[in-house]
């Protein structure tokens, strides 16, 4: 029996600064991934590709532990788009061989009078032929329970979100301002300082 679960998830985060600046950071797609999930977790494969190893997932009886390569593109805007581009499922092969994941999603900075609200959406769809002995159980158990997993996942990825990317913001902001003091240190002639 083969089953599609859906879930998706919205996000909305007030930041206290000017649009312009959090564009500029945006643009640095590592960091939305880092900011995302445990670093551990995540291998850097070149350009815009990065592969994500999930902590393991309880599916009923069935244990799955799903490696997601992604693509993070920023846009002039600094809008940033996520999509997978492939999952392997580790440790089942019946299950990798008919497993398949579509993540789609955005983070974009709109601005409000008081600085900047993050915007962003994320879709998660499952495809699995469900193997015996689980295409026993009833179809509307199975959905309801694959469902309720994807709607989860993305509740993490959103709680991870809103905690761990103010802060990594906040870390960028004093990076480029200590930058751009030695910056200028340098620029001006020993005679003037």
């Amino acid at each position: 029996m083969y089953l599609k679960f859906r879930a998706s998830q919205s996000v909305s985060l007030s930041v206290d600064t000017p649009t312009g600046q959090l564009q500029h950071y945006l643009r640095q797609p590592q960091r939305l991934v880092y900011a995302l999930t445990d670093p551990t977790r995540v291998e850097f494969l070149g350009g815009d590709r990065f592969r994500l190893k999930m902590r393991p997932l309880n599916f009923l009886m069935v244990s799955l532990q799903p490696t997601v390569d992604l693509a993070v593109q920023a846009t002039s805007e600094g809008c940033l788009q996520l999509r997978s581009l492939g999952c392997d499922i580790r440790g089942v092969d019946y299950i990798n061989r008919r497993f398949h994941l579509e993540l789609k999603g955005y983070l974009r900075p709109q601005a409000t009078a008081t600085g900047t609200d993050l915007i962003g959406v994320a879709d998660l769809e499952v495809g699995v032929d469900i193997p015996s002995p689980l295409d026993f159980t009833p179809r509307p158990i199975l959905e309801a329970t694959g469902n309720s997993l994807l709607k989860s996942v993305l509740l993490t990825i959103k709680q991870r979100l809103m905690q761990h990317l103010v802060a990594d913001y906040q870390r960028w902001l004093t990076e480029v301002e200590v930058n751009h003091t030695e910056d200028w240190l340098v620029s001006v002639p020993a005679s003037s300082v």
